[in-house]
């Protein structure tokens, strides 16, 4: 359990982080906004390194599902956007799988 709040975690600071930069490239923000970007992404990073793995790429892959679906809860709560059914069947999809991931007997 512990694993799925850090990948949540994770994702929410690399979704902030990413979305920074997006804003300032993009959205025409003030420079200023790099900051937290890059704060947001540092807290990513460690928080991910948190994930309790053996080995990073596994984690990475799990984590890759629980980002799909934060990016569309993002989408919905931040952008305003609604996903649509493929984005959920997706999502659903992706979450699948790192599910699979992280509960395989090893």
């Amino acid at each position: 359990m512990k694993t799925v709040l850090v990948f949540f975690l994770a994702a929410l600071a690399e979704i902030a982080g990413c979305f920074a930069f997006w804003a300032w490239w993009r959205l025409d923000k003030s420079v200023f906004w790099l900051a937290p970007g890059l704060v947001f992404l540092i807290l990513f990073a460690w928080l991910l390194a948190q994930a309790d793995s053996a080995f990073a790429g596994r984690a990475y892959a799990a984590y890759g599902g629980v980002y799909i679906a934060c990016s569309l809860a993002w989408l919905w709560l931040v952008e305003g956007m609604r996903p649509d059914r493929f984005d959920l069947a997706g999502a659903t999809l992706a979450l699948t799988g790192a599910g699979i991931i992280l509960v395989a007997p090893r």
